[in-house]
């Protein structure tokens, strides 16, 4: 036997040893996805902290639902409150009450969006609790 064919090792391999240093490199990163892995899927299994994730997602959209309704209900109050001070003018203090009930108009749209704005936030007040 030549030297060259005594050198290929006892497992067949080609001679050259393995690198420690990326075995364990290797090894390491192995690990840590494995890790991760293991994370994941124990998240995934906790059906307790997944259904709070959820009502904490869903409390969350519904605030910024009733703010968004919110602040247009008070856009749209603003708005109407406006358009009853043009259309009542210089002289509403006199008949301003008869303007109302001529045109009621602008005053229900008020008060349909005042009493919208205290059901949001009776809404949202009840959920928090």
């Amino acid at each position: 036997m030549s030297e060259k064919n005594g050198s290929a090792g006892k497992n067949g391999s080609s001679g050259a040893k393995p690198d420690i240093a990326a075995l364990r490199a290797e090894i390491k990163q192995t690990r840590a996805e494995l890790g991760e892995t293991v994370q994941a899927l124990a998240a995934k299994a906790d059906v307790k902290a997944r259904a709070k994730e959820s009502v904490e997602q869903t409390k969350a959209r519904v605030r910024a639902q009733a703010a968004e309704v919110t602040g247009a209900v008070r856009d749209a109050a603003q708005a109407a409150t406006g358009r009853v001070r043009g259309a009542a003018g210089p002289d509403s203090a006199q008949n301003g009450g008869a303007r109302v009930r001529r045109n009621p108009v602008p005053f229900a749209v008020v008060v349909v969006g005042v009493v919208a704005a205290v059901g949001v936030i009776l809404i949202v007040r009840g959920r928090r609790r």
